[in-house]
C-alpha cells in the first residue's frame, strides 16, 4: 500500500480579507473533490488572507498511479486559474 501527499501553496495576491480567502479555497476544494478520489484539506496559513497550504492524500497500491494522480491535482488545480500556484512538494508512504 502506497500513500501519496501534496502539499500544495496557494498565493492570493489580490485577495483582501479572510473571507475571500476561504470562499477560493472552498471552490478548488469542491472541484476537486468532486473530479479525484482524494482527501484535501487548508493544512497551514490559516491567518494570512494570500496565502494558504493545501494538504492533499490518495491511497494506492504503485506508487506511480498515486504519484500521476496527485499530478493531475495540481494541473487541474492550475487550470481553474482561481489562484497562482506556489512549491509543490509530494512524498510517499509505503506500507
Amino acid at each position: 500500500m502506497v500513500v501519496g501527499v501534496l502539499r500544495l501553496e496557494i498565493l492570493l495576491p489580490d485577495n483582501r480579507s479572510l473571507k475571500g480567502k476561504r470562499s477560493v479555497l472552498r471552490a478548488i476544494k469542491q472541484r476537486v473533490q468532486n473530479k479525484f478520489n482524494v482527501s484535501i484539506a487548508e493544512c497551514d496559513e490559516h491567518d494570512h488572507w494570500q496565502r494558504a497550504v493545501l494538504g492533499v492524500s490518495q491511497v494506492g497500491s504503485e506508487q506511480p498511479h498515486v504519484d500521476a494522480c496527485l499530478r493531475q491535482v495540481v494541473n487541474f488545480i492550475d487550470e481553474l486559474a482561481l489562484a497562482q500556484l506556489g512549491e509543490e512538494r509530494v512524498e510517499f508512504l509505503h506500507y
